[in-house]
């Protein structure tokens, strides 16, 4: 299978094109320090050609949801350090996925912060999970002022160096599913009048600054971003995205980054439900061919349908996320066509080693 072929991102050189994409698991402890089980969860499944972690946000204002890990404090880059040592051992890469949520928050995530913040003060519609787990619904997120956006973007620069410290192999910025950065893209929920609202050019602005900043840590070759055109999930829309992520497509090839993560609308729950719509438009056929670099596909792909994708040049290489929460070895059965263990959706978020580090690999003799 080509699939199970080697590949280059950038600089990042991975031995399959099987991705294990990042998985929101909130099995932290309050202070954003990783579960110890996370070493475990995660060198369980080093046989990915690539590891993207979990969403990690950047800054205590940057998190939106119960036990999730954050890479600004020292005990998180301790706790972290531990998983890329455990990965390294087992010859496995992994890149860490940088994130703010914007909007998608609560206060009592960050009560000394106020307001969650987004570009501007537009109410997501649905729930949100507070501090103590319990539902409420979204809070009006309070405009972030234009002069607090050059310390937002410090706060991009000062995680990406403690994921340099903490051992990692790349960083991947975070610019999907509705959260702060894709909120400053998509005019559904950017209504700004200053220099990152309005245009095209100015919506992309603030992503574009960010991935600067962090190309100013990490070589660019180790740098990833992940978009998610067409994506509906936490109450996004855009009245143009062809010609919005057409725009944005073109600037990222000036940046030279290891790689291209795009979602497939398919499957624009992220996480929701099972649902796979099938007259969703494709994002690899609209958008794969702009980008110069190399392309990751995420989204309802199967064994078969991942392979066609990289046999056609549809994708260079492949994201799974449910199948590889319940398949630590998903890349030895792929390459067996080996059956696949059932996930446990009651399972995926909190709790502790159940629907985490004790699924089955396949039996060895």
């Amino acid at each position: 299978m080509k699939l199970l072929t080697s590949e280059t991102l950038g600089k990042i050189q991975i031995s399959n094109r099987v991705v294990m994409a990042p998985l929101t698991r909130m099995r932290s402890d309050e202070n954003g320090v990783l579960s110890p089980l996370a070493t475990e969860y995660y060198q369980q499944r080093a046989s990915a050609g690539l590891i993207i972690t979990e969403a990690t946000q950047i800054a205590p204002i940057g998190k939106g949801y119960p036990g999730t890990p954050g890479i600004h404090s020292a005990e998180q880059v301790t706790a972290w350090k531990k998983v890329t040592e455990a990965v390294h051992e087992h010859k496995g890469k992994i890149v860490l996925q940088l994130w703010h949520v914007g909007r998608i928050s609560h206060t009592s995530h960050h009560p000394e912060d106020g307001l969650p913040v987004a570009p501007s003060a537009i109410r997501p519609s649905g729930q949100v999970y507070t501090a103590q787990w319990q539902l409420e619904d979204y809070e009006t997120p309070r405009a972030i002022e234009t002069s607090e956006i050059s310390a937002l973007i410090e706060s991009f620069k000062h995680a990406a160096t403690l994921a340099k410290e903490a051992g990692f192999d790349g960083v991947e910025v975070h610019a999907a599913n509705g959260y702060l950065l894709d909120q400053f893209l998509q005019d559904g929920s950017n209504q700004r009048t200053d220099e990152y609202g309005g245009s095209i050019e100015n919506r992309c602005r603030l992503l574009m600054e960010v991935l600067n900043a962090v190309t100013q840590v990490w070589d660019s070759e180790l740098v990833g971003v992940r978009i998610s055109p067409y994506g509906t999930f936490n109450d996004m829309s855009d009245s143009d995205p062809v010609a919005l992520f057409t725009y944005l497509i073109g600037q990222l090839n000036a940046l030279n980054l290891a790689y291209l993560h795009l979602i497939e609308p398919r499957s624009s729950s992220a996480g929701g439900n099972d649902d796979v719509l099938e007259d969703a438009p494709s994002t690899s056929t609209l958008f794969k061919k702009l980008f110069k670099g190399k392309v990751m596909m995420a989204g309802g792909y199967n064994r078969e349908s991942a392979e066609e994708a990289v046999m056609t040049g549809s994708a260079d290489a492949v994201a799974f996320g449910r199948i590889y929460i319940s398949n630590p070895d998903l890349v030895k059965r792929f390459e067996l066509n080996a059956p696949l263990n059932k996930y446990n959706r009651g399972t995926f978020y909190g709790g502790a080693e159940v629907g985490y580090t004790d699924y089955p690999f396949l039996a060895t003799e």
